[in-house]
């Protein structure tokens, strides 16, 4: 047999060895550069203001509002800006250790080690961002960030409390467009679960999820069981419990200002950022399954009456349905009469 044939030159071989390299390589790591997303050709830098808007409000969310131990009020911000081949976090792939400890705990540290493990590794990541803490369901925080063409995204997270590992935030907002930079974006925030507790209300106690599920939006519907804090089944969506506004700064010679105090106030603030009318979502009352029929109360050869009770789980608000009768009777005949 004639086996020159059969052999590959040299430079044939090594691009065949080449492109089985990057094949494999592709297989390994879990997020490959994408190739259809456009670049951004933007010659110059940006200066962005991030404004975080709280619209957690008990008549939006009446449902087991957090009023005490602790109240209703929102972490500090934790964001980076990138490339498109990073991701802090994702919907429907599994939470790092860093975005579990920040979701559960408030703590950080081993998200911001991730981040920065991330730009040494693949260059991706360009800077971390951060703004103060929300002490109140409806304040707000502000900070200021800078992003280039190749680093053009920008993604944060923002914990809820109290919450077992709820957040919300962004994941890869681009804000270059072709060759320039938008000048506002603004994104209604909704609530996502972690995947890493299993617990259904703002204050439930800490219970692992073993195996860790994936990284879900709650709505109104889902998850499905009616003692979740989330839980309208009267609603076709959640109302937004949260806002971030990007505005573009106009560059000047000044430097960029330190991140602002929240505001520490249980009313909505005024101001451009501030365009929703406040939301009453109707909460029916919820009930208890009826008690057993207590004992027949009558005279021996008459007939007689027992009762069955029930209570109120969760009382209506805004204008929710009221709640049904809560004892019962029926005419019975006594027992053991002697």
């Amino acid at each position: 047999m004639d086996t020159t044939k059969m052999t590959l030159p040299f430079s044939e071989a090594l691009c065949h060895l080449i492109v089985l390299m990057l094949t494999l390589g592709q297989e390994i790591h879990s997020m490959p550069v994408p190739t259809d997303i456009p670049m951004c050709t933007a010659s110059e830098t940006a200066q962005y203001s991030l404004t975080f808007t709280g619209k957690w409000t008990q008549a939006a969310f009446p449902k087991q509002y957090p009023r005490y131990r602790p109240p209703a009020q929102w972490s500090n911000v934790i964001g980076v800006t990138h490339s498109s081949d990073y991701h802090m976090w994702q919907r429907n792939e599994f939470a790092s250790n860093g975005v579990r400890e920040f979701t559960e705990k408030g703590e950080a540290w081993t998200l911001v080690k991730e981040v920065e493990t991330a730009g040494e590794r693949i260059q991706s990541v360009y800077g971390i961002l951060s703004a103060p803490a929300v002490v109140g369901g409806t304040g707000q925080m502000k900070t200021e960030f800078e992003v280039f063409a190749r680093h053009s995204f920008l993604s944060f997270i923002v914990r809820i409390v109290p919450s077992p590992d709820w957040f919300v935030g962004v994941d890869s907002i681009d804000l270059c467009d072709g060759d320039h930079w938008k000048e506002n974006v603004s994104v209604d925030l909704f609530p996502y679960d972690a995947g890493t507790d299993s617990g259904f209300t703002f204050s439930s106690p800490n219970f692992e999820t073993i195996p860790q599920d994936k990284i879900t939006q709650i709505t109104s519907s889902f998850p499905s069981h009616p003692a979740n804090s989330f839980f309208y089944p009267r609603l076709k969506h959640l109302p937004p419990i949260a806002k971030v506004t990007l505005t573009k700064i106009k560059k000047t010679n000044q430097i960029i200002s330190l991140p602002m105090e929240p505001t520490q106030s249980n009313q909505l603030p005024t101001g451009n950022e501030i365009e929703d009318k406040l939301i009453n979502t109707p909460l029916d009352c919820e009930v208890s399954v009826w008690s057993p029929w207590g004992l027949c109360k009558g005279k021996c050869g008459e007939s007689g009456v027992q009762h069955r009770t029930r209570y109120i789980i969760m009382h209506p608000a805004n204008n929710g349905a009221a709640c049904p009768l809560l004892e019962e009777e029926r005419k019975c005949f006594p027992d053991n009469c002697l």
